[in-house]
């Protein structure tokens, strides 16, 4: 198992060279940034515009189906995959994983950074030979752009609003995600943190 550590966490590069099987070249090397975020009938109230003076109402339902986006972005390449799934768990997790080995150019590595979930931990899950995952040190969201992808897709898709059932969340999850990717400028511009550049 391999993670970035904390010290190192401004440069990834020297962390990669560790866990790349021998033969492949770094502009083989492809960055993935993984996450999940749950989304539900119990969503988010997000600042709205009003005249002044006025404070207009806003709808939050106090059911609780949801579900979860497992996403990743992969910004270099311009690449994107998700999953939609009831829950997270490390069979959902390796159906995600295929999304990407299929994604992944032949003669490439995916080079996948996550938190330490313990869905994302499971050896059993990383049987791809182009899949590699890159933890993150415990306790530093701010270190996986997909943070703000999600802020950025529950305050411009999803919130302040209500999901008559499953399938309705399902569909809007998806939709949401499809906004989101289908803008390669803003994917890049917010998915490609400094310490992630290539420096070969």
């Amino acid at each position: 198992m391999t993670k970035l550590p904390k010290k190192n966490s401004k440069k990834i590069w020297p962390n990669i060279k560790n866990i790349i099987p021998k033969g492949i070249s770094l502009d083989k090397i492809d960055i993935w940034f993984e996450d999940e975020s749950r989304i539900g009938q119990k969503g988010t109230l997000t600042r709205i515009w009003a005249k002044r003076g006025e404070r207009p109402r806003v709808v939050r339902q106090q059911q609780y189906l949801n579900s979860y986006i497992i996403g990743s972005v992969c910004p270099e390449r311009g690449f994107s995959e998700a999953i939609i799934s009831p829950c997270c768990n490390s069979d959902s997790m390796h159906k995600h994983l295929q999304q990407i080995s299929k994604a992944t150019p032949d003669g490439h590595l995916a080079v996948v950074i996550m938190d330490r979930a313990g869905w994302h931990t499971t050896s059993e899950i990383y049987d791809l030979p182009n899949v590699k995952p890159l933890f993150l040190p415990k306790a530093s969201p701010e270190l996986n752009p997909m943070e703000q992808v999600w802020q950025w897709i529950k305050q411009h898709c999803l919130a302040n609003r209500t999901f008559a059932d499953y399938q309705d969340i399902e569909d809007s999850a998806c939709d949401a995600w499809n906004i989101f990717t289908s803008c390669k400028e803003l994917l890049n511009t917010m998915c490609s943190p400094i310490w992630a550049k290539r420096d070969i």
